[in-house]
Parts: C-alpha cells; sequence; structure tokens
C-alpha cells in the first residue's frame, strides 16, 4: 500500500514517469489491484502509448466491468486511433448517445482521410491577432474564415453555416468553457474539408455558434475553428512570425527529417502529456515559483496566461480589478481581469512581462486528477514557431523575427 500513496501522491503532481514504475511495483505483490491498472493504462494513455493504454485499460475492465473509468479512457484510446467502431459502445455505455451515434456514422469510411499529393501545405494567416485565422472550404464551400484554437478539440463549424453546407447533426451534449461557463453544442460530421493543399475527408465536428466571435476579430465574420484533433493528425506548426500554418504528413520520413532539422536548429523542445481529446499539459513555471504543468490553448485572445486562484496567490500577482473589462467564451460573457506575469517559462522557452487575463473559474485545475495550474497562450507563443509532434509527445519552439504584421 505504501508504493500505492506514494504512486498517487506523484501522479496527483504530475510527476507521472516515476509514479508509473511505483504503479507497476505495486502491482508485483498485487497483480490484479484495479487501481494501478488503472492507473498505468491512464499514464500510458496520457502518453499516447496507445497499445500500452489498451492493454491496461482492458485488463481493468475484465476487473471491474461496471467502473466507468476504465470505459472512459479506453473509448478515449480507440478515438485517438481513429476507431470510431471500437469507441461508440463505450461512449454509449457511459451515456453519450449523440457522439455514439457520431462515431458509428463511419462504419466502412476513414475518419480523416488525407487527400492530395502533396506532403505538406502551408496556409497564410488571414490576420494573426487576436487569433491565427486561416481561410479553408467546408463541402467544397466558398473559402470561409476559422480561428485556430488548441483549447478547442474536434474542428467546431458554426450551427447556421453548417446547415447550409449540408452538415450531418446527431444530437446535442454539453461542454464546459471560459470561466467554468458550461454550454451545448451539436455532435455533427463534414463530408471534406479543403486545408490548402490537402483535403479531409470525413471529418467530425461539433457545431455551436461561432459567428458571435466576430467581434473579437474586428468584426470579421469566423465561421469555425481549427482545434487540437485536426491537428493531431498532422505534423502542425504554428509559425506566428511568418503568419502561416504548416501541416505536414505524419509519415515516418516527415518525422524523421524534421527531427534531423530540430537538432541542426536547436529549438527548444519541451515534452508534454495529453488528457482526454485535446488537454495538452507540460511543465512551466511563473515568476519563479515551482514547477507546475500548464494547459496549452492557444485560444486566449488578447492574453497569453490564466490561471486559479491557488497560483495567483502562489506567485504573488495582485489582479487589476480597475481595468476589469468583458470577454466571450464558448459559454457566453465572462468577466475579465487583467494581470502580468513578470517572468512566464515553458520548458525552456521564456518570456518576461506577459498580459495575463483572470476569468474567475478555472474548471480544469483538478479535473483530470492531477493538478494544472493555469493555461499558457497565444501572448507567450506569439514570437515562436510552435510544432505540435503527436507521435514524441514534444512540442518544439523556434523564437524568430517577426515577418509584417498580418
Amino acid at each position: 500500500m505504501l508504493n500505492l500513496e506514494s504512486a498517487d501522491n506523484l501522479f496527483q503532481t504530475g510527476d507521472f514517469t516515476k509514479a508509473e514504475r511505483l504503479y507497476a511495483e505495486a502491482l508485483t505483490g498485487d497483480p490484479r489491484n484495479f487501481h494501478a491498472v488503472v492507473r498505468l493504462g491512464y499514464i500510458a494513455l496520457l502518453a499516447n502509448r496507445l497499445d500500452d493504454a489498451q492493454k491496461w485499460l482492458t485488463e481493468a475492465m475484465d476487473l471491474k466491468p461496471e467502473d466507468a473509468t476504465p470505459k472512459t479512457l479506453l473509448a478515449e484510446t480507440f478515438y485517438r486511433r481513429d476507431d470510431f467502431q471500437q469507441a461508440a459502445p463505450l461512449l454509449r455505455a457511459l451515456g453519450r448517445e449523440a457522439m455514439a451515434k457520431k462515431l458509428e456514422s463511419f462504419n466502412g469510411a476513414m475518419p480523416y482521410q488525407i487527400e492530395g499529393k502533396a506532403e505538406v501545405t502551408y496556409l497564410k494567416f488571414v490576420m494573426t491577432d487576436p487569433l491565427p485565422v486561416i481561410q479553408v472550404q467546408v463541402n467544397r464551400s466558398e473559402p470561409v474564415n476559422l480561428f485556430i484554437d488548441t483549447g478547442g478539440a474536434e474542428v467546431i463549424i458554426d450551427t447556421e453555416f453548417a446547415e447550409e453546407v449540408g452538415g450531418a447533426q446527431f444530437g446535442t451534449e454539453r461542454g464546459t468553457f471560459a470561466g467554468g461557463q458550461q454550454a451545448g453544442y451539436q455532435q455533427g460530421r463534414i463530408d471534406s474539408l479543403t486545408l490548402g493543399d490537402f483535403i479531409i475527408k470525413n471529418v467530425p465536428v461539433h457545431m455551436m455558434d461561432v459567428c458571435r466571435f466576430s467581434s473579437v476579430f474586428g468584426g470579421k465574420r469566423v465561421d469555425g475553428v481549427i482545434g487540437t484533433v485536426l491537428l493531431y493528425h498532422f505534423l502542425a506548426t504554428l509559425d506566428y512570425p511568418q503568419g502561416e500554418l504548416i501541416l505536414r504528413r505524419k509519415t515516418k520520413e516527415t518525422l524523421q527529417h524534421f527531427d534531423q532539422d530540430e537538432k541542426e536548429q536547436k529549438h527548444i523542445v519541451v515534452p508534454f502529456w495529453m488528457a482526454g481529446d485535446h488537454y495538452m499539459v507540460a511543465w512551466g513555471t511563473i515568476n519563479k515559483s515551482q514547477p507546475m504543468l500548464f494547459f496549452v490553448d492557444t485560444g486566449l485572445a488578447g492574453g497569453g496566461f490564466t490561471c486559479p486562484e491557488s497560483t495567483l496567490k502562489e506567485a504573488g500577482i495582485q489582479l487589476r480589478e480597475g481595468l476589469a473589462d468583458e470577454g466571450i467564451g464558448g459559454g457566453g460573457k465572462v468577466k475579465a481581469v487583467p494581470f502580468v506575469v513578470e517572468e512566464l517559462t515553458f520548458g525552456g522557452a521564456r518570456e518576461h512581462n506577459v498580459r495575463g487575463v483572470y476569468a474567475g473559474a478555472f474548471p480544469f485545475e483538478n479535473a483530470f486528477g492531477f493538478r494544472i495550474g493555469g493555461l499558457i497562450s497565444h501572448g507567450f507563443f506569439r514570437p515562436y514557431a510552435l510544432t505540435l509532434d503527436f507521435t514524441s509527445m514534444r512540442y518544439f519552439l523556434e523564437r524568430k523575427e517577426f515577418a509584417e504584421a498580418a
């Protein structure tokens, strides 16, 4: 039991590697320990080691078929593999009927089927601030604007626009957004998404009112969001200084070539983990704090950081209540109180005087069984080309000179 208690403490603080070792040691004396088996499956999933995750989580389901935790994690394991037919019955058993119906609709169709002869495509940002916007086609529509936000999961399409282009709908679910607010969204599907030289066929999407965010972009109409799940299917770079999204096919040769370039360029390399379908976390510090895990959500318009009240106290940060404003999140309007982070680090990347925004409730702090101390975002990454490698679970950051502002 001592190993399990120590492992749990390590897990809660985000030290997954050491925790994994102790959970494995606990099983040598008690091979059917459900808690240790589940945690080994969870850690494997966080590291995107999907074969290991499936092994442990299947074993956990055999030990306790009625328990929801291994079902939830195993459904995510299959979902990340695009094995929707195995994910669907698990989600239905968990009460997620709309999601299950959507995934079942892909029977006989390959999700995220990438067509086109190119190995890489470059999409210039229509604008870079307050968030990057690119032009795409949905079901062969005229070009429309979507903004990029790793705080989003699947591609999100504006509800009215989705109806115009014939997007399929499968039912409503609820999500948690900025400030802890909740709102409903539709589970849906589109036939194709054209991104530069690539046409992605059979794309699962969420549908909600996106056009209301147009005011954030100076009145420029936006009809959707590119989230983490789409980027997961590529070796993707958000090159903020040069104003472009680079999508590379996730082939062995592409990854080897990029890895060689990275060694020559000596980029900053930051390991990360991923909970759920898009909650990417990596180590950083705020005002010389102890290291803590940050959720990498690039969609905080006008800010580089937000966090729970506990982190503000730990970092000795005072809110500028007199400058409070109203922001808009997926769940509606939120009170946004600014603050300044004197020093913010993300792995080996370091920035000073980063604008922060406090929006009250921070629903991610303890949502996944380990503490997330804050959310790092656009204002921090703005000087960098940020590459997301979901094969090796590493970020690459290259600080660059700014091109002419988009």
